[in-house]
């Protein structure tokens, strides 16, 4: 069987597009019209080259040195000493699928043809997806601007045969990070290639843009929308749990104040409890009115948090297909321009505001935990949902371990791109810090998956007290999924074996997929 391809032209990358590209691994090729675009830019930056033009970065040193000439007789050693000189990352290195969207990300905004790089350059970034030779990047280094610099450095040390780099089948492996890593010369050795010889403009292309915030954003894009009908489930098993009312999902009550999110939060609760026996027990005879508000608000809190994040989806969309370095070259019209494409403040102001609609998502969570778990509020749950409470503590302590994850997440809520320290001898003066904003939010996506994983293991655990009552289609579906992974806590047992059997289920869309089968949820 001939084996899948993606054809990269730097105008067609989708979301959906990179979630295949990490779980089947597909050859990369690029585009026929890419190709001949490569071509036409290259061409032109060795005429200027050749004429002696002064161009930022070609000819020219980098930062608070571009008044700097430079001979063409050093112009190589100028690239290599840009990707040398900025290779100075610290701190824990990225997840390896992290550096490959990096790898991809910066590939598809090169395959545009606006930056001056050599098509062979580009063939052994290439290349080294093809066979999964992974660069050890450090996490740290990186102001937004100009671009992820410290980080790209990084990613292009081992196609010079220097630094480390892992070679990593599965990439989605939680062990991925744990793989031996290896000289990048003999990786490359390894799979027959060469380390590439960078030529004027070539070490500012490979490094001069947003590859790193983006290549998180995208992954957090990717993970958000599943984390989105996640939330939507662990609050309805929530709601069966707490026997409540379902009049606040009425539709035309949404109409009224018509936020998409809102509207479709609304509606997959429904669908989610729809035949529900629990709701019918108490549908007649239930003397509450309403219920708190994070039932209740369920539409309002995930609707504003999904319309959050549709909004930030639209970003990535554009920062995917964008060419983000400089000076951008127009072989059409034989310019160079020099100007801020690589600026990263679009991206940290997306990730700044992903963060909070995530970390929303977990708080709301938070509270519909404690109020299973809390005997004063749980409409006649037992405490901490243990049925010889004393000798067993039951559920009490999920609770902390969800308010721990929500307090840290309430502090890396903070924005990053309010902040900014001038770099370069003030060249630099306004930075994005969109690297921070984007790993602080991957940080808060972990955590967010841990609480709904706990919603989860609560409400279930919740819901054998109104056996032999049944929850709804969607719900019941998910309850399923839950009880072949974990039995009900009879007695008190490590617990966090058992959440981490749920969070594995979270990761892989087990639950998502079972409830998707049963119910149409947005």
């Amino acid at each position: 069987m001939k084996k899948n391809k993606l054809i990269i032209n730097g105008k067609s990358l989708t979301l959906e597009k990179i979630e295949h590209f990490l779980n089947e691994n597909p050859d990369i090729v690029i585009s026929k019209e890419s190709v001949t675009k490569i071509n036409k830019s290259r061409t032109l930056v060795e005429k200027w080259v050749n004429e002696g033009e002064v161009v930022y970065g070609i000819t020219t040193g980098f930062g608070e040195f571009s008044n700097v000439n430079i001979s063409k007789k050093d112009l190589r050693t100028l690239q290599e000493n840009l990707i040398f000189s900025h290779a100075f990352g610290c701190g824990e290195n990225l997840p390896p699928k992290i550096v490959k969207i990096m790898m991809l990300l910066r590939l598809n905004a090169l395959a545009r043809g606006y930056s001056g790089i050599k098509l062979s350059t580009l063939q052994l970034l290439l290349k080294m997806m093809n066979h999964n030779i992974i660069p050890v990047v450090p996490s740290q280094g990186s102001v937004g601007s100009s671009g992820d610099l410290v980080p790209l450095a990084h990613l292009v040390m081992p196609m010079l045969g220097k630094s480390k780099v892992q070679i990593i089948k599965n990439i989605n492996d939680d062990n991925a990070e744990k793989t031996k890593s290896i000289s990048s010369s003999a990786a490359l050795k390894k799979f027959n290639l060469k380390p590439v010889t960078l030529e004027a403009k070539e070490g500012l292309a490979l490094i001069n843009g947003t590859q790193m915030m983006t290549a998180f954003a995208v992954y957090i894009g990717i993970r958000s929308k599943k984390l989105l009908q996640l939330a939507d489930i662990s609050a309805a098993l929530s709601h069966e749990a707490l026997r409540s009312t379902d009049k606040a999902f009425t539709p035309k009550l949404h109409q009224l104040r018509p936020f998409p999110g809102q509207i479709t939060t609304a509606k997959n609760i429904l669908a989610l409890i729809k035949n529900s026996q629990i709701r019918k027990s108490h549908l007649k005879n239930d003397p509450r009115l309403q219920d708190a508000y994070s039932i209740r608000c369920i539409p309002q809190i995930h609707g504003a948090s999904r319309d959050a994040i549709d909004y930030v989806l639209s970003r990535i969309n554009i920062e995917i297909n964008s060419v983000n370095d400089n000076p951008i070259i127009f072989p059409e019209t034989q310019e160079h321009v020099e100007g801020g494409n690589f600026h990263g403040q679009s991206m940290a102001i997306a990730m700044d505001f992903m963060a909070i609609a995530l970390s929303e998502l977990a708080n709301v969570s938070e509270r519909r935990i404690e109020r299973m778990v809390n005997g004063d509020l749980s409409n006649g749950l037992p405490k901490f949902l243990t049925k010889n409470g004393g000798i067993n503590s039951g559920f009490m302590i999920v609770q902390y371990t969800a308010a721990s994850l929500v307090s840290e997440n309430k502090v890396l809520s903070h924005p990053a791109s309010v902040d900014s320290i001038p770099t370069s001898g003030n060249k630099e003066d306004h930075n994005s810090m969109g690297s921070i904003a984007a790993r602080k939010c991957y940080t808060i996506l972990n955590n967010l998956k841990n609480v709904i994983s706990i919603e989860l293991m609560t409400a279930a655990q919740a819901l054998e007290f109104l056996k032999p009552l049944k929850p709804g289609i969607g719900t019941s579906a998910a309850y399923k999924e839950i009880r072949k992974a974990i039995k009900p806590v009879n007695n008190d047992r490590f617990l966090h074996l058992d959440l981490k059997k749920i969070l594995d289920l979270v990761k892989n869309d087990v639950i998502l997929n079972a409830v998707k089968e049963k119910v149409k949820i947005n």
